[in-house]
Order: C-alpha cells, then sequence, then structure tokens
C-alpha cells in the first residue's frame, strides 16, 4: 500500500517535471548594422513585462543572438549598440517550440526613422499627423506631438502678424507718414523685441517725425529715436552702421560730443569706412551753422580716407569762414584752404565741385594747376 502509493506521487513528480520544461521557450535572430553586415557583440535585452525578469545576451561574429531557458511569457525585446538604444520590439509573446525569432536591422531602422522625422517635420508644418504616423506614436509621444503641433501654429500666427506689421511700418516710412509708420512698428516691437530691424526702422520714424516738429514736441520724438536706436544697438553693439546712425540723430539733437564718441566707435569698428562715418557727421554740422566742429570732422575723414576727394573741398570751404579781408582788399584765410583745394584738384579734376575749388583758389589769390596726374598711374622712363 504504501508502496503504491509512493509510486503514484512519483509519477506526479515527473508529470510536474515534465509540464515545467514543457513551459521553457526561446527568442533568437540576427542583427545587421547600418551597411547592412552582421554586428558582432550588439547586446539584446530581453525584459519579461507579465511578471519580472531581465535576461542578456550578445550576439556572435555572425551576428546572431539566441537566449534559450525563458520562461513562457510577454516580452519587451531591445538592441542596444555602445550603451545605446537602436530599436526595440514591445510585446514579444513566447511558447513552447521552436524559438521565437526577432531579427534588427539598423540600416532599415535609420530608413525608417528619416521616414518618420520627416512625416513628423510634415505634421508640425501643416498641423495634421497621418493615421500612419498616429497609430506609429505612443500616449506620450501623441501628446507630444499634438503639443508641438499647437506651439508651432501658434508662432507661425505670431510671425504672420510680426511681418504684417513690420512690412505696413516699412511702407509707411518709405511713404513719410511717420505716424502710421511708428502706429505699426511699435506694434511688431511688442510682438518681437528681438527684432533688430523693428528698432532701427522705428528710430528712423521717430526721427522723422522729430523733423516735422518744434520744440518739446520734436524733443521729445528724438528721445524716442535716440531710445530707440539704444535698443537696436544693444542687440548689436558691433554693427558699425547703427553707430553712425546713432551718431547722426545725435547730432540733429545737437549732442555732438556724443556724437563724436558714437562716430568713433563706427570707425573703429570698421575702419575701411571710417573716413565715411567722420564726412556724414562733418556734414550734419555744417547743415547746423557749426563750421568749426564741422572742419574737424572733415579733417578726421581726410586721417582716416587720405584719398576722400569731397572731404578736401569740405574741409576747405569750412576753412572759408575764417577768411579775412585786409584794408587793402587782400584777401588772407588759414594756408590749410589752400591745400585743401588744390588736393581735392588733384584727385577729382573733373569732379563736381572743381569748379568751385577754383574759384575759391582764385580768390585766394592761389595759382591754379592745370595739369593734375592720377597719384596712382605708374609711371614709365623712356629709354634714351
Amino acid at each position: 500500500m504504501k508502496f503504491r502509493n509512493l509510486a503514484l506521487a512519483t509519477a506526479g513528480l515527473f508529470v510536474l517535471a515534465f509540464t515545467s520544461l514543457a513551459q521553457v521557450t526561446a527568442i533568437e535572430g540576427d542583427v545587421k548594422g547600418t551597411d547592412g553586415a552582421p554586428l558582432k557583440d550588439a547586446l539584446v535585452q530581453i525584459v519579461r513585462t507579465d511578471i519580472k525578469g531581465n535576461y542578456k545576451v550578445k550576439t556572435d561574429k555572425k551576428g546572431h543572438y539566441i537566449y534559450t531557458g525563458l520562461p513562457m511569457g510577454t516580452y519587451n525585446v531591445t538592441l542596444l549598440v555602445d550603451g545605446k538604444e537602436v530599436d526595440h520590439v514591445n510585446g514579444v509573446k513566447t511558447s513552447p517550440g521552436d524559438p521565437v525569432r526577432e531579427d534588427f536591422n539598423m540600416k532599415s531602422v535609420a530608413m525608417d526613422k528619416a521616414t518618420k522625422q520627416a512625416e513628423i517635420q510634415k505634421a508640425v508644418e501643416t498641423g495634421q499627423m497621418s493615421k500612419e504616423l498616429e497609430k506609429s506614436l505612443t500616449p506620450e509621444q501623441k501628446a507630444a506631438m499634438e503639443k508641438q503641433i499647437k506651439d508651432q501654429s501658434e508662432r507661425m500666427k505670431k510671425n504672420q502678424a510680426l511681418n504684417q506689421a513690420y512690412n505696413d511700418g516699412l511702407a509707411a516710412e518709405n511713404a513719410k507718414q511717420w505716424d502710421q509708420a511708428i502706429e505699426n512698428l511699435n506694434k511688431a516691437s511688442e510682438m518681437d523685441p528681438t527684432q533688430l530691424a523693428v528698432w532701427s526702422h522705428l528710430a528712423s520714424s521717430y526721427q522723422g517725425l522729430a523733423t516735422t516738429k518744434t520744440g518739446a514736441d520734436f524733443d521729445s520724438n528724438m528721445q524716442k529715436a535716440l531710445d530707440a536706436y539704444g535698443k537696436a544697438l544693444a542687440l548689436k553693439p558691433d554693427d558699425a552702421g547703427l553707430h553712425n546712425n546713432y551718431a547722426l540723430a545725435l547730432a540733429k539733437d545737437k549732442k555732438f560730443p556724443e556724437a563724436q564718441a558714437e562716430l568713433q566707435k563706427a570707425a573703429q569698428l570698421d575702419p575701411p569706412d571710417g573716413g565715411k562715418y567722420y564726412f556724414n557727421l562733418g556734414a550734419l554740422l555744417v547743415n547746423a551753422g557749426q563750421y568749426d566742429p564741422a572742419a574737424d570732422a572733415f579733417k578726421k575723414a581726410i586721417e582716416l580716407t587720405p584719398t576722400y576727394a569731397d572731404a578736401y573741398y569740405q574741409y576747405g570751404v569750412c576753412l572759408s569762414s575764417k577768411m579775412t579781408t585786409a584794408a587793402d582788399g587782400k584777401v588772407s584765410a588759414p594756408p590749410e584752404m589752400s591745400q585743401a583745394f588744390q588736393k581735392y584738384l588733384e584727385l577729382a579734376p573733373n569732379g563736381p565741385n572743381a569748379q568751385g575749388a577754383k574759384d575759391m583758389l582764385a580768390a585766394l589769390g592761389a595759382g591754379v594747376q592745370t595739369q593734375y596726374e592720377n597719384p596712382n598711374a605708374k609711371t614709365t622712363k623712356k629709354k634714351k
């Protein structure tokens, strides 16, 4: 009796052992690199999802991997190369019998990712996700994608409004409709205060409006122009052209020392055009009747650009304010005056101010050369 029960118990153990063996499964596959060749030593991570279980295996020299002895269940299979996840397959269900096969091809994965990225970009631009793309996304990815599409849509609307306000302001500025230009450019600056062109044109429009005003209204608009230039320079402090325009606005507001300082910055930032910046200041000072500082500006322009013909002429004109006539009718003037007109004629013998230079030299009683040679022309010696 005891022996029979023992035999039955033993038979039961064999059944249980056989059943347990029947539950053991395997996962295998081949791994190819981005060049399509077998990938050796790639790590394949196999994680059981229904209960806790984590397994790892590397590919052999043929790019093959296999993991046997896995309990029957559901697994996520992940391919890692150099410690980074390259591809994965979720929800792999194993069953007794032949191993479940999961191959990885990094070349096709790269192509799939590129295609998917293109689809994502298209969705962001159009605001519409294709059904194929939507199916390929996890709920978290889909939520992130929808947020990205919404943000992009809002940015596009903002940019359209910004461009419209800027273009309307620019058109009004060109038409010298200063109030309308200022209204639109202020609107654009509120939408995006980082736009250099907006602040630059806003400054120009305020300056244009100031020229139509007097007294306190002139002062107020000029100050707004200077403030706008300050905003522009804060965005791009190394822009020589901005410093030049800011200097001209300062001079227009009779802030001559500040204007000179800005022009010095412009000349330092852009040495090849340094003479131009000082010439601009000189011209503005002449129009304001400030001949002495204008002469200094033209002289500085000549120092920076020794071939600047117009700077020599304007320098001579400014020095003409120092001409005096003695009782005997003899005219005297600073010696630099005749030198400046002579230099102008040397550099531009047929220039627009050539006749004026000759007339001034004649008034001074200075001899005018009748022929000027190009200082840059090469001379050749005749053979004897």
